[in-house]
């Protein structure tokens, strides 16, 4: 597995600048540098990253100096991605000569440090995001007029193998020329170095001969140090050309099956046999077709599955179940991978296309079904490997929806007997469920996240699970001389992977150290026999630990902390205190920040007199981060938390209208309505570069008796490409499609795919129509139905998109301008007459408003009842907020064009 490692030594020379009254407490106020500010005043002279690997263990150190020459203090920003596998163990902070280091506490405990803090007035902040592979440390602080400030970091992690290497990739950004900047990695194998490769993606013909690497026996040294002006970026440059991704390699020589080292007590087993035949594999692939997939996803996920049909071979066995809101079966049973089996299948997967809703369930049950039929027929191997992998983007929204029930249903029918692997699409997923869902069931769940590379990113996880050599494998110790061995039983081992086992030796009279170890091949049973000397000599010993303590140990608690962390996932409600308390006692004996720990960061308020305290949490894939949720603490915030979505975030218009924006940076929502007459048309999007519009007409209530509503809906909606000479009209009971001369009218009534020149359009039977143009983005537009008899409702639209990324950066429109994020800060939040609706003040745009918390209603996943959106509500038709004001938006019809202004 790649082990990314992105190093941002980012210094940002700031002015000292007071907290202003529309500031929440807690955040500092850093506004944009102008030209003028002397920058070079503060010099960032050291980047140091050392890494040092014993026996795939790694120890790493990220060192940055600063100082600063102006005569006024400034701000430093130290920030570093870590893998998302690493445990921090320490971090300093040197200033001045001064030391202010970080301190491990049991995350409850610093959790009521930081809100102490909070509690004095002084500031407060986080120190932790996350990334597609790493999770980010930043720390901010002020250096007074002619000092220094040293950054130190510690974190350590197992390196994984996997393809037959173990990969350390490091991302270098320095940002600015450095006068002493390097990177050094020392390795010391046991069983001996059997290759080593170093590149970088920025490296050129100047810099490779400043690249070296250098392995012999058992140790490996690595190391890259450019001088000052080798880093420009040309000859007379003040820019760094040290922009890139910095790749190590290698693996250990394969002699024997397995390696066994013993250092204090402690031993950890490598085993990894080479030259096995692989054994038959049995896959159901479970595909999502549900209408979230639309577009690129469904596309890219087409490409990955022919991919991977060319690497099949042809003694496994296949199907694939199809899924939206219900359950198709390519084929009756499992098929052999032959030459035509293989080109039906590629057929099939090419005229996949996304519709309906998720029922995840009946789809993991057929899944198992079949696999359960093959085997009780024996229409496959005895000796084969069964798998199922399940790619989904959403979470459940037909059939059975309890997680719960799904997990349950899923363990009681596998029953140990398969292996399930989760590929998760995107943001809207809900990972934890998956996440679970494996756990339980031998295999694991793997984040797919949405970029270009997708297709890519699904096919590297199948090359992982591609050739299993060994099923059911189980490693034995003398039971009354180890204890607190880890994880020892395996369901499959894969071609180029390892599988360690660690523990503590409990008898002090044991000499040798033995491990059994047995596991069904391609043909039969396989027995492999470890044994080493515990009580070596102290030369030996000595060279084991060359490089950092009693790496065994350290090791051993890594693996102990992870294996009991995963296990809380998946544990039932009685277990999961004991295995959270075992685990909570390693963190803090160890010192290492996991999702249990965190480290409390207190460092110097020069300007204040004051202590800021900082928390570094562990980064928990699916979950929200604290760092997300608390941003803006403040005394009466924490009534208020921002809300959690389960879903890829998007933004829409529904209901009255109601627009909602959702901001994903600060895990929140900002929301306002437009109150106009009916017959008013309104530009919802408008992009000049993509070419497309889309216009929304208002219509009203009915009127009952002598009493009409002021309340207006969208009625009729409005989609207009220019580049595919497009116009769309979307009403409550028909959807007009015009393409140059050519029309095409389609009903509510039946299920209708449309696919022509980069159009992609699908009608849900009376509830959606999800529409894609060329590479754009997916819109969603709802129908909401009432009966014909109801006094007040008339039947109206809901307008949502996804992908907003994808628009250009000159799209605008009541939805359209906030596509690529808003900017804003919300301070002094109040009780008002309503406990449930507190106000406060926003800054946005250079205006302060006051906004009201409330709520909306998201239907774009339950057209029935929708889930709601917490939001900070913008009163007057959103002025303040959108550009403008809102009759700025009104245009003659509902096919106006796309605005090149």
């Amino acid at each position: 597995m790649e082990r990314l490692l992105v190093i941002s030594a980012l210094f940002l020379s700031l002015p000292i600048l007071t907290l202003s009254d529309f500031l929440v407490p807690g955040i500092r106020n850093i506004q944009r540098r102008s030209p003028q500010d002397p920058s070079d005043d503060l010099e960032i002279y050291s980047v140091n990253i050392q890494s040092q690997i014993t026996s795939r263990f790694a120890h790493n150190v990220i060192t940055s100096r600063a100082v600063n020459r102006a005569d006024r203090s400034q701000e430093v920003s130290f920030d570093v991605d870590l893998p998302k596998t690493a445990f921090i163990t320490n971090f300093t902070m040197v200033i001045d000569g001064v030391t202010y280091p970080g301190v491990i506490k049991e995350k409850e405990a610093a959790k009521k440090q930081y809100e102490k803090a909070v509690s004095r007035g002084q500031s407060a902040g986080l120190v932790r995001a996350s990334g597609r592979k790493t999770e980010k440390f930043t720390v901010s602080v002020n250096v007074a007029s002619q000092s220094k400030v040293t950054f130190e970091l510690i974190y350590e992690e197992m390196l994984k193998r996997n393809l037959g290497k173990y990969e350390m990739f490091i991302k270098v950004r320095p940002k600015k020329l450095v006068q002493s900047f390097q990177i050094e990695v020392d390795i010391n194998e046991p069983q001996g170095i059997s290759f080593l490769e170093a590149q970088g993606t920025f490296m050129t013909n100047d810099l490779l001969p400043l690249l070296h690497k250098s392995f012999s026996g058992e140790k490996g040294h690595v190391s890259f140090k450019p001088t000052f002006d080798q880093q420009r970026s040309c000859s007379n440059c003040s820019t760094t050309q040290l922009d890139g991704d910095f790749t190590v390699t290698y693996d250990v020589n394969r002699e024997t099956p397995g390696n066994i080292q013993v250092v204090n007590g402690y031993f950890v087993h490598f085993f990894a046999p080479s030259k096995l035949k692989k054994v038959p594999k049995n896959i159901v692939f479970i595909i999502d077709r549900s209408i979230s997939m639309i577009g690129l996803k469904m596309q890219q996920t087409k490409e990955a599955l022919l991919k991977i049909l060319e690497d099949v071979k042809e003694h496994d066995h296949f199907n694939f179940v199809i899924f939206d809101w219900g359950v198709e079966i390519w084929e009756e049973s499992l098929v052999k991978a032959t030459p035509e089996n293989l080109s039906r299948a590629k057929e099939y997967v090419r005229n996949l296309y996304p519709k309906g809703w998720t029922n995840i369930n009946d789809a993991l049950l057929s899944a198992i079904s079949l696999l359960d039929k093959v085997h009780s027929a024996g229409s496959v191997p005895k000796r084969s490997a069964s798998l199922i992998i399940f790619m989904t983007d959403g979470q459940p929204s037909t059939g059975e929806r309890d997680p719960a029930k799904i997990q349950e249903n899923a363990r009681k029918a596998i029953n140990d007997k398969y292996s399930l692997y989760s590929l998760g699409f995107g943001t809207g997923v809900d990972y934890p469920f998956l996440e679970k869902l494996s756990l339980e069931n031998s295999g694991v769940a793997r984040r797919i996240y949405e970029e270009s590379d997708a297709a890519l990113q699904m096919e590297g996880f199948y090359d992982e699970v591609a050739n299993p050599t060994l099923m059911d494998i189980e490693l034995q110790y003398p039971e009354n001389s180890i204890s607190d061995v880890t994880q020892n039983k395996f369901k499959h081992y894969f071609d180029g992977s390892e599988i360690v086992v660690a523990g503590r030796i409990t008898d002090n009279d044991l000499n040798w150290l033995t491990a059994d170890v047995t596991a069904e091949g391609e043909t039969d049973t396989l027995k492999y026999s470890e044994n080493i000397k515990v009580h070596e000599e102290p030369d030996a010993v000595k060279q084991q630990q060359y490089i950092f303590g009693d790496f065994t140990e350290r090791l051993w608690a890594y693996l102990t902390i992870q294996q009991l962390l995963e296990k809380r996932i998946s544990a039932p409600a009685s277990e999961k205190q004991n295995l959270t308390a075992k685990a909570l006692e390693l963190s803090l004996k160890y010192q290492f920040v996991t999702p249990l720990t965190s480290m409390v960061v207190t460092k110097p308020e020069e300007e204040k007199g004051e202590e800021e305290t900082m928390i570094a949490d562990k980064f928990v894939e699916g979950q929200e981060s604290q760092a997300q949720s608390t941003y803006t603490a403040s005394r009466t915030w924490s009534s208020y938390s921002a809300p959690r979505y389960s879903h890829r975030p998007t933004s829409f218009v529904d209901s009255d209208p109601h627009f909602i924006i959702q901001v994903p940076e600060k895990k929140d929502a900002l929301c306002f309505n437009i109150q106009e007459t009916p017959g008013v048309v309104l530009n919802i999007v408008s992009d000049p570069e993509l070419g497309i519009a889309v216009n929304g007409e208002l219509i009203g209530k009915k009127e009952s008796g002598n009493v009409t509503s002021n309340e207006t809906f969208f009625g009729k909606m409005g989609i207009v490409s220019t580049k595919l000479d497009l116009r769309i009209e979307v009403t409550t009971e028909a959807v007009t499609v015009l393409n140059g001369a050519k029309k095409m009218a389609l009903s509510w009534q039946q299920d209708v795919t449309v696919t022509d020149d980069g159009l992609t359009l699908l009608v849900n039977k009376k509830k959606n129509l999800l529409l894609s143009m060329g590479d754009g983005a997916t819109f969603i537009i709802l129908l909401h139905k009432f009966s014909k008899n109801d006094p007040l409702h008339r039947d109206f639209l809901g307008f949502y998109t996804m992908d907003n990324h994808k628009f250009s950066e000159r799209v605008h429109g009541l939805l359209g301008q906030f596509y690529h994020g808003v900017d804003y800060d919300i301070s002094n939040i109040h009780k008002t007459a309503d406990p449930q609706k507190p106000d406060a003040t926003m800054r946005v745009k250079d205006s302060l408003l006051t906004v009201t918390r409330g709520s909306q209603r998201d239907y774009s996943k339950d057209p029935r009842s929708g889930s709601k959106v917490q939001c900070w509500f913008v009163h007057n038709n959103g002025e303040g907020l959108i550009d403008g004001v809102h009759a700025d938006y009104i245009v003659p019809d509902l096919f106006s064009g796309v605005s090149t202004e």
